[in-house]
């Protein structure tokens, strides 16, 4: 449906206003007013039509108020019906006006935001670094500008998907970024090898998150670390087949007092305590180990992504889950586009309780 001449007059009038405001209609009534025949009349508007109303606003910008642009960026920040060009001229204003379409529009692509990486300031930057499933292109582009700012908030970001060599980069330039380092080491899916190498030159960060975790006795400790740089670069050992008494024994002791869940597996699955992974993802999802193992190990993306969906992992961890179970016992860990399609379709059509029954018969 074309734009009526009635809404043609209307944006003539908008754009002689926006050159010279009258003495009753103020800028930021102008803008809005802008804003909002461009929202509601987006499908209908040809190019000459956007590129005037986007023209409007550009000039305008610097003369708004930013309370007033900050309240139009949060309005359209969730709103997936927007104009994109829109969303791209806010998104280019200064930060506190662009910060809650960077984090939240679900309408920026990977495009728009490896560009703004590009060609923005830090503080752009770090917002793309807190931006929700953010893919590995994205990463990899965020470590390059080697901002430790950026950097921080990347590797707090727990959704965020990093390659193994943007990894490595990462653990490399905490070094001498100390602060990357307890973040890094904290992370679910940093690789067992790299956060074993990070012993080099995290001692003291190491015995704290060795006590918390792992509550060995402080005389213990150092022949501990000692046993650590020992292993450096090594694989870590092959899971038990049986696996063994004493792992069997605490999956046990935890899932009677509760405390088996989903985290205690990412905790596990990071320090390549693969008994522990194995055993405690056999239980929660009803199965024995030895036919856990045949359906994760062996028979491709979805059964992987079945046990998670059943075990109440989240689909923004799978791929990390994945990667990381395969990395450890030196398989294949890439997901390609048709092996994501097929893990998005098993969170999206399926219940838990129906991923669980899939899951269990693929075994038998």
């Amino acid at each position: 449906m074309a734009l009526t001449a009635h809404d043609m007059s209307d944006m003539g009038r908008l754009a002689q206003l926006a050159v010279n405001p009258g003495a009753t209609t103020s800028r930021e009534e102008i803008y809005l007013a802008v804003a909002s025949l461009y929202r509601v009349q987006r499908t209908d508007l040809n190019e000459r039509e956007r590129e005037l109303m986007r023209e409007i606003l550009r000039r305008l910008t610097r003369d708004v108020e930013m309370a007033i642009r900050i309240a139009l960026a949060e309005r359209l920040s969730e709103d997936a019906t927007a104009p994109h060009d829109l969303i791209l001229l806010l998104v280019d204003d200064r930060i506190e006006v662009a910060r809650p379409l960077i984090i939240n529009s679900p309408l920026l692509t990977d495009d728009d935001v490896l560009r703004l990486i590009a060609v923005s300031d830090i503080g752009h930057q770090e917002a793309v670094a807190a931006r929700p499933h953010i893919g590995e292109s994205v990463t990899d582009a965020l470590v390059e500008t080697g901002h430790e700012s950026v950097l921080m908030a990347l590797v707090r970001n727990v959704t965020a998907q990093i390659s193994g060599s943007t990894y490595e980069t990462l653990v490399q330039k905490s070094r001498a970024l100390t602060g990357l380092q307890e973040p890094l080491i904290h992370r679910p899916d940093l690789p067992p090898q790299l956060a074993t190498k990070m012993c080099e030159f995290v001692s003291d960060a190491l015995k704290a998150y060795i006590r918390t975790n792992y509550t060995v006795p402080p005389g213990k400790l150092n022949a501990a670390l000692g046993h650590v740089r020992l292993v450096l670069n090594n694989e870590p050992a092959a899971p038990q087949d049986p696996p063994g008494d004493s792992a069997q024994r605490l999956i046990e002791k935890m899932a009677k007092s509760g405390q088996l869940r989903a985290s205690f597996l990412m905790r596990v699955l990071s320090q390549g305590q693969m008994d522990l992974f194995d055993l405690g993802f056999a239980h929660l999802v009803g199965m024995d180990a030895a036919h856990f193992r045949k359906a994760f190990y062996q028979q491709g993306v979805r059964p992987v992504a079945l046990a998670c969906h059943g075990a109440g992992i989240d689909r923004s961890v799978f791929a990390t889950v994945f990667n990381l179970s395969r990395q450890v016992h030196g398989m294949p860990h890439y997901l390609n586009g048709t092996d994501q399609g097929v893990a998005a379709q098993v969170f999206k059509q399926l219940s838990r309780q129906r991923a669980l029954e899939e899951l269990r018969g693929t075994a038998i």
